[in-house]
């Protein structure tokens, strides 16, 4: 796969590489298609596969030669390394794909030997697209924090009631086809499909009666009134729904995220991690050949296996009895007693050359208002909400418990940055009937969907607890924790309130911001951009703006953007 190394490389001033080496007529044209430069100290590279660019990384760190000298010396002109067969530069294009990983795995096993690591495989990446799996298996993948980057398909711009092959679109698992419930299964999806289905026309309907168009274009109107539509619908689909991702990672993060879907304990993730795997070793084979093998993968494996199994064990045993308690929706389970502390430590030790523990004894015996100034010169001149504060308010953290609908999660996830960990789907808690769908005149038969799937998951889960997850309907509420810093919560905030944000997530970041604030007003000062508004249609405005810059676009180029 040819595609552009993100990482740029650059020349060390002061030292042998101060002034850019010359190549020859002859060394610059074979040099030239694989930098986009060759007379400057910056420059990237392109049309390289990922295992050479990982490796001449790993060499470059350990070599007083330029990047591009070393690509030439000891890749180019030494046979023996495959580079040719690698890169496809033979006048014979019909070279075996084959020979061609054969000759990569080869390449990247004397590179790693000879100067490299493990973080090697941290150089060199892969676009994978992951097709027809359901949202719970997107939430596995996107649990890989660092190294892979994720893009969903959205539930609230797609319609779901296409029937490909005359059948809907959910995950049908191999285990619960194999077993008794594998009729139920099939019928209560059915059933949630059509029931999603034939909400789609009444509550356009209803929501164009309600909010006719006001000086919208018409692409416009119709893609806010699709999106409404999506945000209040959504939560009839099964949380087995199936969705489509597309993922960029390093070697190392893909490995890691294999390792740990090979011992998953429900079939589709395992499944899934072969046939990722299979994919992978077509483009980046060195990278992720560990990731099942006797020596490393495997033993890996089975400790995360045991691990699981273990905790679920003494999780059972030790809770035993204990009801939940569903009087809160969200719960500041835990926060630092000594913040604004720490935070002024933290934001004055940069510009000191003291000890921590100095600041922090001279800022413990500051004034409210003394410590207030230094807070609110560090988050001063923020005039948006892309104006970060610094990183003294990665010193304080909070901890949230949360009862809240699956949709609400799928987008809370899409935070990397914090803590969270995830208890498993379940109709327990109950569910929230979305007012629009009162107002619409859809309330009764939307409780008839929600309490057939009650039932069905009622029957499965005793036997089958994880694969009955499938079945939820995603308006159903469970809880997971997140723990994340203020400079975290700044983020969070202020971008999961904004007027087009769906009403239930926006609905939470309010209310996050709001306990944070009762025990740390000082701290939340400066997070101006916490929207506290309501809004009927949220994406109006976006969709309004997107139509400035169509037109834009359109005046530029010649042409404007299209969208559905």
């Amino acid at each position: 796969m040819l595609c552009y190394l993100l990482t740029l490389a650059c020349v060390r001033k002061g030292s042998l590489w101060g002034v850019v080496v010359s190549f020859t007529k002859e060394e610059a044209a074979i040099l030239e298609p694989f930098f986009t430069n060759l007379d400057k100290d910056v420059f990237a590279l392109r049309n390289l596969p990922e295992v050479v660019k990982g490796a001449l990384f790993a060499r470059y760190s350990r070599s007083e030669k330029s990047l591009r000298r070393v690509l030439l010396d000891e890749f180019i002109k030494k046979p023996e390394m495959g580079f040719k067969q690698i890169v496809r530069l033979q006048t014979d294009s019909g070279v075996d794909q084959i020979v061609a990983i054969q000759k990569a795995e080869e390449f990247y096993e004397r590179v790693l030997i000879g100067f490299g690591d493990d973080s090697v495989a941290e150089l060199g990446g892969a676009h994978l697209a992951v097709e027809n799996i359901s949202n719970i298996a997107t939430k596995v993948i996107e649990d890989a924090r660092i190294g892979i980057c994720p893009l969903e398909k959205s539930t609230r711009y797609v319609y779901f009631d296409q029937k490909p092959n005359g059948r809907y679109m959910y995950y049908r698992d191999k285990d619960v086809m194999e077993s008794r419930f594998a009729d139920l299964y099939i019928e209560t999806m059915d059933m949630l499909f059509d029931t999603y289905s034939s909400f789609i026309e009444p509550m356009k309907k209803f929501l164009m009666e309600r909010f006719p168009n006001e000086g919208m274009s018409e692409r416009a109107y119709a893609s806010t009134i699709r999106a409404k539509t999506c945000d209040v619908i959504r939560v009839v689909l099964p949380v087995g729904t199936l969705t489509n991702a597309g993922l960029f990672g390093n070697g190392r993060a893909f490995e890691y995220l294999l390792t740990k879907m090979y011992a998953h304990p429900m079939r589709e993730m395992r499944d899934l991690a072969a046939v990722m795997q299979e994919e992978l070793r077509k483009v980046i084979p060195p990278f992720v050949g560990r990731c099942n093998d006797e020596k490393h993968g495997k033993p890996q494996q089975a400790f995360l296996r045991d691990k699981w199994d273990t905790i679920a064990k003494l999780s059972q045993d030790m809770l035993a009895g204990v009801k939940p308690d569903n009087k809160e929706r969200l719960t500041l389970v835990d926060y630092d007693k000594d913040a604004e502390l720490k935070v002024v430590a933290a934001v004055l030790y940069p510009m000191s050359h003291l000890h921590m523990s100095q600041i922090r004894k001279k800022v413990a015996d500051m004034s409210n208002a003394e410590r207030r100034k230094i807070i609110a010169a560090y988050v001063a001149g923020r005039t948006n909400r892309r104006h970060k504060p610094g990183r003294a308010f990665e010193n304080v953290y909070y901890t949230f418990d949360i009862l809240g609908d699956y949709g609400i999660y799928r987008d809370m996830q899409r935070h990397r940055i914090i803590t969270q960990e995830r208890q498993w789907v379940t109709t327990k808690h109950g569910y929230d009937i979305p007012v629009e769908i009162e107002e619409a005149g859809l309330a009764s038969k939307f409780k008839e969907a929600m309490n057939v799937a009650d039932a069905a998951f009622e029957k499965i889960a005793p036997a089958m607890p994880l694969q009955a997850q499938y079945i939820v309907p995603m308006g159903y509420r469970f809880r997971w924790y997140i723990t994340m810093n203020l400079r975290e919560a700044y983020h969070l905030c202020e971008l999961r309130s904004c007027m087009q944000g769906h009403p239930t997530y926006r609905k939470l970041a309010q209310d996050m911001y709001k306990k944070i604030q009762e025990v740390h007003p000082t701290l939340v000062e400066g997070m101006k951009f916490v929207d506290m508004n309501d809004y009927s249609l949220e994406r109006k405005e976006a969709e309004k703006r997107i139509d400035k810059k169509m037109e834009e676009v359109k005046r530029k180029y010649g042409y404007g953007g299209q969208t559905k």
